[in-house]
C-alpha cells in the first residue's frame, strides 16, 4: 500500500479556507500516481484549538473528505471532533467510515483536558490486508497503548499538532514505537504558525526496523512514499527478531 502524507499550514479556525487549501494540495500533488491511503493530521479543518464550537465536525465537514476519498479513489484519514472527542477517523475509497478512534491522552499541559472528552477505548482496523492501530498526538508518548496491541497491530497511525520545538522528540518517538514493536510507525503533522507556536511538519514513516520509508521534511505539501507498506516484512521481521516473544507481564512476581 502506497502513503501520502499531507502536512500543511492550517488556517486557524477557518474550516472553509483549510478546505480550499487541502483541494489545491490535491491538485499539485496529482494524487492519481498510485496513491492508496492519504494521511492528515489532528483537527485537520481547525487546527488544534480549544473552542469547540470550531473544532466539532458537521455533515458538511464529513462530505468533504468522503467526497474527495471517492474522487481521488483513496483511502482517507483525517482528524476531528464528534461529540466531544477528538477524533481520527478513517474512510475507505468510497468514502465510508472504516474506524473512528478517539484519543485517550489527552494534553492537560494545553487545557485539551478541560474542553474535550477522554476517549476510553484502543482501536485495530484492516485497511486493504494491513492491521492498523490509531493513535494521537500525546498518546506517542505512552509506549503500553502500543505494546498492548503488537500483536495485532502491522502499521501504528499517529496523528498530530506536534510543536517544532519538540520535533526531535517526536521523529524518536515515533521511530522507538517501530522499532520495540517491528510494525510501521506513521506520523503526520502540520506545518506552519498557529499563534505563537511553531509547526515544521516533520511527518514520517519508519518501517519494523527503523528505517526511513517516508520523511516529509518541513514544506508544506503532500509526500508519497515510492516503496509500499508490505504487511510480510512485519512477518518477517518478527520471525527473524523474535523479540516480542520476550515481553513480561507486569508486575513481576
Amino acid at each position: 500500500m502506497k502513503i501520502g502524507l499531507c502536512q500543511f499550514d492550517m488556517k486557524w479556525e477557518d474550516k472553509e479556507a483549510n478546505k480550499r487549501r487541502i483541494e489545491d494540495l490535491l491538485t499539485e500533488c496529482k494524487c492519481e500516481r498510485g496513491v492508496d491511503w492519504l494521511v492528515f493530521s489532528e483537527m485537520t479543518l481547525s487546527g488544534f484549538t480549544m473552542n469547540t464550537a470550531v473544532s466539532e465536525l458537521d455533515d458538511s465537514d464529513r462530505a468533504f473528505f468522503s467526497g474527495l476519498a471517492a474522487e481521488y479513489n483513496v483511502n482517507i484519514s483525517y482528524g476531528g471532533v464528534e461529540k466531544g472527542y477528538n477524533n481520527l477517523i478513517t474512510l475507505d475509497r468510497r468514502g465510508n467510515r472504516v474506524n473512528t478512534y478517539s484519543k485517550i491522552h489527552l494534553y492537560a499541559f494545553g487545557g485539551e483536558d478541560k474542553h474535550y472528552k477522554a476517549g476510553t477505548k484502543q482501536e485495530v482496523f484492516a485497511l486493504e490486508g494491513l492491521r492498523v492501530m490509531p493513535a494521537v498526538c500525546f498518546d506517542l508518548r505512552f509506549p503500553y497503548l502500543f505494546w498492548n496491541k503488537a500483536f495485532d497491530a502491522d502499521v501504528y497511525l499517529v496523528i498530530a499538532a506536534w510543536p517544532m520545538r519538540r520535533a526531535e522528540q517526536w521523529m524518536t518517538l515515533l521511530r522507538a514505537r517501530a522499532v520495540e514493536n517491528q510494525a510501521y510507525c506513521i506520523g503526520v503533522d502540520r506545518t506552519g504558525l498557529e499563534g505563537k507556536i511553531e509547526y515544521s511538519g516533520n511527518s514520517m514513516c519508519y518501517d519494523p526496523l527503523g528505517k526511513v520509508v517516508l520523511d516529509c521534511g518541513t514544506k508544506e505539501g503532500i509526500y508519497i512514499s515510492e516503496v509500499p507498506l508490505d504487511r510480510e516484512l512485519v512477518t518477517k521481521t518478527r520471525g527473524r527478531f523474535p523479540f516480542l516473544n520476550e515481553r513480561k507481564t507486569f508486575p513481576w512476581q
